[in-house]
């Protein structure tokens, strides 16, 4: 795996908590951030994809299909209002 340097400059009370939270974890503060990037860029990305999809989305069709849903249908056990 190929690795970066990177000087990284925090707020003297952001590195104190960060800090604090990697030694509650048992891992290296440098591990703690690495993961702390991944999930944001996983979370960014996730609302991309959405966006995404909701772009193409046929609302008229998913109309369409939802009037259908259960018609003639009582609900099931545990469905009911």
């Amino acid at each position: 795996m190929r690795k970066s340097n990177f000087a990284l400059r925090l707020q003297p009370s952001l590195f104190e908590e960060i800090r604090k939270v990697a030694e509650a974890e048992g891992v290296a503060l440098n591990q703690l951030i690495n993961v702390a990037v991944a999930e944001k860029l996983s979370a960014l990305r996730t609302a991309d994809y959405f966006a995404e999809r909701a772009a193409r989305a046929d609302i008229p069709a998913a109309r369409k299909i939802l009037a259908k849903a259960g018609k003639g249908e009582l609900p099931m056990k545990g469905d009911e209002l």
